[in-house]
């Protein structure tokens, strides 16, 4: 624990608290963390409130603290106590809705929930606690008192070095990963693997495959498997399907101890409305709003946090620095932002609420993300926030103090549609819709953007990335391969969701284990041994990288080549010493002697082509150097001569 809280020498800022030396240990709440907290400034709360082992008069119990302003009476019940709601009532502490007391009985593992009885309508709940750092297994739904202390961390030399390699001109390759489903042990009833069991299987398989980060979906507790972690109830808690807190710190240690960077997803948008969570607290909508029209997400049926209460800004962004700082996660990739940012995302005419300037802006949601991005990277500057922003928003990865909402990258999802919109339809009818692909260039340096292949794009129907391809099986491994060498070309970091890389046919379930039985056939093998050659290219040719969000990065050879449905562009590295040029044939024709512009005279060696047949290509076109002429092309005084493979993509390099 002590490894990763503040010295006690340190001076604190200004909004922190000054912690007292009570002659017991334990978390005491003072006067000052209330005021804090009411303001919606306490960071670091989860260190009050909650329950937490610890020793009073020299005996051992928990001191537990839960926020309900407007209960009459409140109490702890649990194992310890045979659920006796009159066995252990807490006090109230003042007037700042918090109630707080001591239960000797309860000890390391004990199960509890907060018995709350309401001054409003008589209304009676067992709630679990907002704050609690374990729950019990789904279906059951009580907290755990649980201490966090007691691991050791390892990762001293990723911590020291990842301001370097989460920059933005560093390489970035994400594998977004489902834990439940990612790999399972159907001969023991098909459960899930343990954090420590998923350690180094997923570390070796990351790790080969060239992945520079894996991007976690939410591990935060929740009810229902189906809702995947979005639908959460323990925003400080890592969920009990796969282990304790200390196995999900030993997961994230293992990773960065193999140089691998780990981001989660978190989800301040919604939360469902199961009777245990925070939902209608204290018989109040304390959390969410009252208002349906305001508190309810129609898309999925669940509450909508108040933005503008003080403790509820509070609780989120603590949440998100709980899990920056006790699991050294590297980032935080923040689900649903369009729906948080307009009052009437998904909502007809006359089922919301303008702001007070009539607008459909959520001026809440907008300053609590923008306090959110702020606190986040003052603290945690080397860390990354990740928007899923749908919309046009402008400047969402752009800093608060330059009218942005401060997050470092967006994921592009404009780039994510039209490019499927494209790569899905017949070679046939692409010349008409080149315009798919062009567009992104119009707008890529608006943003810091992330380009991803998610997880919701291969569910619900909507097929999953080869089986997304048209033509024959050859056909469906050929575009796929020309799709990813197209993305990881691409400006912007990459995200690729799991299974993707070795092209599995199904959608994705999360009730069952990726299909790895495919990896034993040749195609299969062969896409992830391109994928894993697109991370090697990525890492090691700085013009992918060095300036993803720099205009200076990019040039269009030519985008015009509609009729033979061809694209060619140059990525640029900082220093002007190793331009890429990458070539495009989106169509299953061989194309003898295409000419090409390229910037520099001298030869073009050609570092990857994904119809090589160790790839799983036709192998029939294999070039290592093409010497340029002065014959002038596309605008540029030099050229190269070429055949083009059937759909199929080349990365060339120059050498001088």
């Amino acid at each position: 624990m002590d490894r990763v809280r503040r010295s006690k020498t340190t001076t604190p800022a200004r909004d922190e608290p000054v912690e007292s030396a009570p002659s017991n240990s334990g978390p005491l709440l003072t006067d000052y963390d209330l005021h804090l907290f009411a303001e919606g400034r306490h960071w670091r709360i989860w260190e009050k409130l909650g329950a937490h082992p610890t020793v009073r008069d020299g005996v051992e119990g928990t001191q537990f603290a839960v926020w309900a302003p407007n209960a009459r009476r409140v109490s702890v019940v649990g194992s310890f106590n045979g659920w006796n709601e009159k066995s252990d009532p807490l006090e109230p502490l003042g007037r700042s809705g918090v109630w707080s007391g001591f239960v000797p009985e309860a000890r390391q593992g004990a199960l509890y929930k907060y018995a709350i009885h309401s001054s409003h309508r008589g209304y009676q709940v067992q709630k679990a606690d907002p704050y609690g750092f374990a729950f019990e297994i789904r279906p059951q739904t009580a907290t755990m008192v649980w201490d966090l202390g007691g691991y050791e961390w390892n990762d001293a030399q990723w911590m020291a070095t990842r301001k370097t390699r989460q920059s933005l001109d560093a390489p970035m390759s994400i594998y977004e990963v489902h834990l439940g489903s990612w790999m399972r042990v159907p001969e023991q009833d098909n459960r899930w693997l343990t954090y420590r069991e998923l350690a180094p299987k997923l570390v070796d398989y990351v790790h080969e495959m060239g992945f520079t980060h894996v991007e976690l979906l939410p591990v935060n507790e929740y009810p229902f498997d189906g809702s995947w972690g979005y639908q959460p109830v323990g925003y400080f808690a890592p969920t009990s399907r796969c282990g304790t807190p200390q196995d999900f710190m030993y997961l994230v240690d293992t990773l960065h101890q193999n140089g691998i960077g780990v981001l989660l997803d978190w989800v301040p948008a919604h939360f469902p409305r199961d009777e245990h969570g925070p939902g209608y607290f204290d018989g109040t909508h304390l959390y969410e709003h009252a208002d349906p029209r305001q508190g309810v997400h129609r898309d999925w049926e669940t509450f909508i946090f108040n933005y503008g209460r003080p403790e509820v800004r509070n609780f989120l962004i603590a949440s998100a620095l709980f899990w920056l700082e006790m699991f050294h996660i590297d980032g935080l990739r923040v689900d649903a932002v369009a729906s948080m940012l307009y009052l009437d995302y998904s909502r007809d005419e006359g089922e919301w609420i303008p702001n007070k300037y009539g607008g459909r802006e959520n001026l809440e949601a907008i300053e609590f993300l923008k306090t959110f991005n702020t606190i986040v990277y003052e603290k945690h500057p080397d860390v990354l926030t990740v928007a899923e922003e749908s919309t046009a928003w402008p400047m969402v990865s752009r800093p608060v103090h330059l009218g942005g909402l401060g997050f470092g990258l967006k994921w592009n999802m404009g780039w994510m549609h039209d490019t499927l919109e494209y790569t899905s339809k017949d070679p046939l009818f692409r010349s008409y819709h080149q315009h798919h692909m062009t567009f992104s260039l119009l707008y890529a340096f608006h943003e810091n953007f992330v380009l991803p292949f998610s997880h919701d794009e291969v569910v619900h129907g909507k097929a999953s990335m080869l089986a997304k391809m048209p033509g024959d099986d050859w056909q469906k491994f050929a575009n796929l391969r020309a799709l990813y060498a197209w993305m990881w070309t691409h400006p912007g970091k990459k995200l690729l969701f799991m299974g993707s890389e070795f092209g599995q046919w199904r959608e994705w379930s999360h009730e069952h284990s990726l299909d790895w039985h495919l990896l034993a056939y040749a195609p299969h093998n062969s896409l992830q041994r391109w994928v894993c050659e697109l991370n090697t290219l990525l890492r090691t040719e700085p013009a992918l990288y060095e300036q993803d969000f720099e205009p200076a990065g990019f040039q269009w050879i030519d985008c015009h080549d509609a009729s033979s449905s061809v694209l060619s562009f140059v990525r640029w590295d900082a220093d002007g010493k190793r331009p890429l040029a990458c070539v495009f044939n989106f169509t299953p024709v061989v194309r003898e002697g295409y000419r090409l512009g390229v910037p520099r005279a001298g030869d073009w060696e050609v570092l990857l082509n994904s119809d090589a047949a160790v790839y799983g290509g036709t192998g029939e076109h294999d070039t290592e150097r093409i010497q340029s002429t002065s014959e002038s092309s596309h605008g540029l005084d030099q050229s190269i001569s070429m055949t083009l493979p059937p759909l199929a993509a080349l990365i060339l390099r120059w050498q001088p």
